[in-house]
């Protein structure tokens, strides 16, 4: 599985530093690092719905404080 996350400077003004941080955070936790590979990317072309994070051709919008969730919702449950 690949997670993109936005790196441009609306999403990092938005928290992506801190999104990215804790995906690998998450993502070690769970000791998924040969199932999920974690990438970023500049715009991504939806900067009012910030920040922006990608899932095979799947966008979704993240928070620091929706990180958490997203993760267990949207990559645990997939690659579980």
């Amino acid at each position: 599985m690949r997670v993109t996350v936005c790196i441009g400077s609306s999403c990092h003004l938005k928290g992506s530093r801190q999104v990215v941080q804790r995906l690998q955070s998450l993502i070690a936790e769970n000791k998924l690092q040969d199932k999920v590979e974690l990438a970023g990317t500049f715009c991504m072309g939806n900067c009012q719905h910030g920040v922006n994070v990608n899932i095979d051709e799947k966008n979704y919008s993240v928070s620091p404080e929706t990180v958490d969730q997203f993760f267990k919702d949207n990559i645990l449950s997939a690659v579980k």
